[in-house]
């Protein structure tokens, strides 16, 4: 499968705007909360098995599972039902911030990258899934924003389908990201009889996979006394003239 990705400038109406925003907000919302129901599972865990902390204390009880992505998207099905504020964005946008999030877990046990922080602002959000028919002539279709204007600076790739959708909030304005698919293959590189590897080095100028290494050339240091003898002429010649002219055209 080959997968591209395509970036045009958004020209929101103020509607439009107003609802990315609103958009942003809630997905931010609904991140913080994730990773508060997150850490507050983990704390009420931190007290010794034999005694209490007067630190820390089951706050949450012992039976209660793991808030993960499962369990979180659960919730907030639920919670959409309910809430006049998260059921005013697309749901799958929302859930795409509680696979971040889980993400971001992962990657803190498996790479040992810190734990994630709360985020003051959000700059971006994801529409996993197109709306059929939805490229035109400088414009594009998206989930609860409807037909939105864009700077088509090129063309959509032709036998690509769009696959989703980001949009993000920088200081220049609002931008789409689409990704498009497709569903031909990469051909692999034909494997010859004999295959050679070449690695640029700092020591050795190149090394290949037999071993050999190859010095390098130098090319600069093995001029730089004929450079230096030009240099000491043309700073006698007087600017301008014939003999001046041709030097400078030497040392060039």
């Amino acid at each position: 499968m080959i997968t591209l990705t395509y970036q045009y400038k958004l020209k929101p109406t103020q509607h439009q705007e107003a609802e990315i925003n609103h958009i942003l907000d809630v997905c931010k919302s609904v991140y913080n909360y994730g990773l508060r129901e997150r850490k507050d599972w983990l704390n009420s865990r931190k007290s010794p098995i034999n005694s209490c902390s007067i630190v820390s204390e089951y706050i949450i009880p012992a039976d209660t599972p793991y808030p993960n992505y499962n369990h979180q998207a659960k919730n907030l099905t639920i919670a959409k039902k309910t809430n006049p504020r998260l059921k005013s964005v697309n749901a799958q946008a929302l859930q795409q911030n509680l696979k971040t999030l889980d993400r971001a877990f992962s990657d803190m046990k498996s790479q040992g990258k810190g734990f994630p922080r709360f985020r003051k602002k959000l700059r971006s959000f994801i529409f996993p899934a197109m709306l059929k028919n939805c490229l035109g002539n400088n414009r594009v279709k998206l989930p609860q924003l409807g037909w939105i204007k864009i700077r088509q600076s090129r063309p959509y790739p032709d036998g690509f389908q769009a696959k989703q959708a980001r949009i993000i909030k920088k200081a220049t304005g609002y931008y789409l990201m689409i990704t498009f698919t497709s569903s031909d293959l990469v051909p692999d590189n034909p494997v010859g009889k004999r295959s050679l590897g070449i690695d640029a080095g700092i020591e050795s100028f190149v090394a290949t996979s037999t071993g050999k290494l190859i010095k390098s050339p130098k090319f600069l240091l093995s001029k730089l006394r004929e450079l230096k003898l030009l240099q000491r002429r043309l700073k006698k010649k007087k600017i301008g003239s014939n003999n001046w002219l041709k030097l400078r055209m030497e040392n060039s």
